[in-house]
């Protein structure tokens, strides 16, 4: 039995490939409460979505099961954890399925209206921390600048609609690769694999203090 959320996504626009993938390869195997599924065997996934094709099979490599993943990526079927990329192979990797985890029950009134984003938008916040917790998300202090990238973003594909709900995911999943991606004259800490700001105040790291014994020694010689 699917969640609501999931029926949504898959009666949405998306190829059977993404249908078949998804019900047959992916959610079998992932955990009810963590959404994570078992680590992606390519060899399968290409096996399944050939079925009994005669002549040419239409899957052969890894990549093109990248590309299937993404349009569940962007229906918010999927998604992706730590620095993994779709340009990359996912092979042994494990996905996250938000739209199948238990304690997003709670939310069914944000899957009932599907639309375009608009210049008013912002993230559901109980929804946001959530996600923030399914991905990983450490920094989880928004600003209006963020939110207006992601609306800059999607203001620019009209033909996008999705759910409230999967418009917040989006969010939440913007966010942790922008968390994760170079940080530019920003302090910053590293914690695990994300950049997390570093709050006011005076932290120095080991190339300071190497400066600042540096310096000192050549002061009393």
């Amino acid at each position: 039995m699917f969640t609501e959320a999931e029926y949504h996504a898959l009666t949405a626009s998306i190829s059977n490939d993404c249908r078949v993938l998804y019900c047959l390869g992916l959610r079998p195997t992932a955990d009810g409460t963590s959404g994570i599924t078992e680590p992606l065997n390519y060899k399968f996934l290409i096996t399944l979505l050939n079925g009994n094709h005669e002549g040419e099979e239409k899957f052969t490599r890894g990549q093109q099961i990248n590309t299937v993943l993404s349009e569940l990526e962007q229906q918010g079927l999927i998604a992706l954890q730590g620095n993994t990329r779709l340009s990359e192979s996912l092979s042994g990797q494990r996905l996250l399925l938000p739209l199948y985890c238990q304690n997003q029950n709670d939310y069914t009134h944000l899957h009932r209206q599907h639309a375009a984003i608009h210049g008013r938008w912002r993230p559901d916040p109980a929804l946001f921390n959530d996600m923030a917790d399914l991905l990983g998300l450490i920094d989880r202090q928004i600003t209006d600048e963020d939110i207006g990238e992601f609306v800059a973003y999607w203001l620019g594909r009209p033909d996008a609609i999705f759910s409230y709900f999967q418009w917040t995911q989006k969010f939440a999943y913007a966010m942790k690769r922008k968390r994760t991606a170079t940080v530019s004259y920003t302090a910053t800490k590293k914690t695990g694999t994300q950049k997390v700001p570093i709050a006011p105040g005076i932290e120095a790291d080991d190339n300071a203090r190497k400066l600042v014994e540096k310096y000192a020694a050549k002061k009393k010689s």
